[in-house]
């Protein structure tokens, strides 16, 4: 895939937001009169990507749709390409990678990100840095996380969320792949966090790129809230835009 293309996991349960959001699914969380997802592809598209493709389950005819709906009536950039891929099954991060791998036929290199996580920045240091690579944060408070140790620009391991607290490196869920870490897939589902990235760590070869941009993960009512009062200040404006707070 060239690098200006993107796999968006979209398939998950957002069992944490439903007291706030039970309607839709997560990325279609609405925002200021419009679903999160508008948000976040505005984002990307101003960030060089012009290909996404949606891994898609949980509530899938609902985030089709707006994408349909969305391409049919110009509602934003329209140089970008968007597509969905439907997991037959919940599959895990890991498993819902390995299934685009397979039924998209990709060779080479890959960049993934998350449908429930605002990044300002980071599509093109992500890409510049090789594979595997993991954009990384620093928060106030990585107790809701769990922590990253970092080395060199190396990634040397995870500290689980009940022990991590204080500020720290976290996961900023940007990833630049390769097909070749999915070649022997088993068809089960599996998760990057639990066993693809330790195992990339253990072998010494998952990189860490620092960002500094604005960064959350609406997976929770507090922080949904806060991304939008975020929008609704008019502080978000695009690449000038001011920080979240």
């Amino acid at each position: 895939m060239p690098p200006t293309s993107l796999l968006v996991l979209a398939g998950g349960f957002g069992t944490r937001l439903r007291t706030a959001v039970s309607a839709v699914p997560k990325p279609l969380a609405p925002v200021v009169g419009r679903p999160y997802l508008h948000y976040l592809i505005e984002n990307w598209v101003e960030q060089g990507v012009t290909s996404l493709t949606f891994l898609v389950h949980h509530q899938a005819d609902l985030i089709e749709a707006f994408l349909e709906l969305r391409q049919n009536t110009g509602d934003g950039p329209m140089i970008c390409n968007v597509r969905t891929l439907r997991e037959p099954r919940p599959l895990g991060t890991g498993g819902a990678l390995a299934f685009a791998v397979q039924q998209l036929q990709i060779t080479g290199s890959f960049l993934a990100t998350n449908a429930d996580t605002w990044l300002g920045s980071g599509i093109r240091q992500v890409t510049g840095a090789g594979v595997p690579a993991m954009a990384i944060v620093r928060v106030e408070n990585s107790e809701r996380y769990g922590s990253v140790r970092i080395e060199r620009n190396t990634v040397t391991g995870f500290e689980e969320k009940q022990n991590s607290a204080g500020a720290g490196w976290i996961n900023a869920g940007l990833y630049h792949l390769h097909a070749a870490q999915f070649q022997d897939w088993n068809s089960q589902p599996f998760s990057l966090e639990r066993e693809l990235f330790p195992a990339l760590v253990n072998t010494g070869q998952l990189k860490a790129i620092p960002l500094e941009t604005e960064f959350i993960d609406i997976g929770v009512p507090e922080d949904y809230f806060r991304f939008c009062r975020w929008i609704e200040s008019g502080k978000y404006i695009g690449s000038g835009s001011e920080a979240l707070e």
